[in-house]
């Protein structure tokens, strides 16, 4: 079987994507799997966009899993020191998930990755 063309756009996507996985099979990498990944990259992007998701919202994300599901995940990532929770001064019944250091930095490490890989395909 041939490898098929694709675009230089493809190309870094994809590269990203092999980039990424490098990074989590890194031996001090957490162990994330794809489920917990996704609720950790919807929890980061609403922290980014300085709209944190309440753990309320979290467990109805139902694309993600069932309300119990996703409660168990919040609690695995937490353990994992990916999530912290903390609450309003205002409103001490809401409970906001953010991302830790640990997350931004795994983050950060993606976005390096990311930029090496469109780097190499634009030259």
């Amino acid at each position: 079987m041939t490898k098929k063309s694709t675009t230089a756009t493809a190309n870094a996507y994809l590269r990203f994507l092999q980039l990424a996985k490098s990074i989590q099979q890194m031996p001090d990498a957490p162990l994330l799997d794809a489920n917990e990944k996704a609720l950790l990259e919807e929890v980061a992007l609403r922290w980014f966009e300085n709209q944190p998701m309440t753990v309320r919202e979290a467990i109805g994300l139902a694309h993600l899993g069932s309300p119990a599901t996703l409660h168990k995940r919040i609690t695995r990532l937490r353990q994992k020191q990916m999530l912290m929770t903390f609450n309003q001064p205002e409103d001490k019944r809401a409970k906001y998930l953010i991302p830790t250091e640990k997350t931004i930095s795994l983050f950060g490490d993606f976005g390096k990755k990311m930029n090496s890989a469109i780097s190499v395909v634009s030259h």
